[in-house]
């Protein structure tokens, strides 16, 4: 059952994370750093790492092109990651406004912040970096933001866990990326995908590592000649899903009534969909 959660807590939580990647308030914040998007990402998602090295946040990110990383981690190391962290929470909190809208100031908010924080105090975070650098930075006051930083905790915790489960299964971190975004027969388990394009794009491989990364997925027997998962494939993945499901677990076992949280958090992740800032939906502003 608390796998169950775990798995519930992912699927719930996720939109209400991933505005602060996809909100039309993004490039200005980007432009008043000196830095692009991906610069912005960088910076944001990475903060409280602190001044480490490019090698690091590569590591701890694992799908991204290392060289990629390097030259986005240091412009937001040129830029101050304070500041870009600013910007980067100033554009969310716009982005968060127009999706909750008078239900910003609802009282759930610091009831499920509330929970989560006890379910953050009592984690274990060894093994788990990027989670355990979210879980002792400096938290924002702002109820609407505590939430979105109560989620990027858990979010990185399972994001921590999951690496762990693909270096078991053996999978680089473009071939887990190319893995994650091929076709996947009918039933189809529910992902969230980018496409092939986006993932290039937004990870900085390129047409020969992609390429490379699905040959040696089909060497393995978990792509077919046409790219998409084999039945290997979807045994695989579906074992990479309950892993990672199984390691997150302890998290929200610690997390206070947790099923009644994520009953409370869904209205708000719904807000988040419907404004249509996020890959899939319809854009309303």
């Amino acid at each position: 059952m608390s796998s169950e959660l775990a798995r519930a807590a992912y699927e719930t939580l996720e939109p209400y994370h991933v505005l602060a990647y996809f909100n039309p308030y993004l490039k200005d914040a980007a432009a008043s750093q000196g830095l692009d998007e991906l610069g912005l990402y960088f910076g944001g998602r990475g903060a409280p790492l602190g001044r480490c090295t490019a090698p690091v946040v590569a590591a701890t990110f694992y799908n991204f092109n290392p060289a990629y990383v390097n030259h986005g981690w240091n412009a937001a190391l040129t830029a101050g990651l304070p500041q870009v962290e600013a910007a980067r929470t100033k554009a969310l909190d716009h982005a968060l406004r127009d999706a909750l809208g008078d239900a910003v100031d609802s009282p759930d908010l610091s009831t499920i912040v509330g929970a989560i924080r006890a379910g953050i105090a009592e984690a274990s975070y060894a093994g788990r970096p990027l989670a355990a650098a979210w879980a002792f930075a400096a938290w924002p006051d702002e109820p609407h933001l505590q939430l979105w930083h109560a989620i990027s905790v858990a979010r990185e915790y399972r994001g921590d866990n999951h690496i762990a489960a693909l270096l078991l299964a053996g999978l680089s971190p473009t071939e887990a990326l190319v893995f994650h975004e091929s076709p996947h027969p009918e039933p189809a388990p529910r992902r969230r995908t980018l496409g092939r394009k986006a993932s290039q794009m937004t990870r900085g491989w390129s047409d020969e590592d992609w390429e490379a990364a699905a040959e040696s997925l089909r060497r393995k027997g978990v792509l077919d000649a046409e790219g998409s998962m084999t039945a290997a494939g979807t045994t695989l993945y579906a074992e990479l899903e309950r892993e990672t499901d199984h390691a997150t677990a302890p998290f929200w076992a610690k997390v206070p009534d947790a099923a009644h949280i994520l009953d409370l958090v869904r209205p708000f992740a719904k807000s988040v969909i419907d404004v249509g800032y996020l890959p899939g939906t319809r854009n309303k502003s």
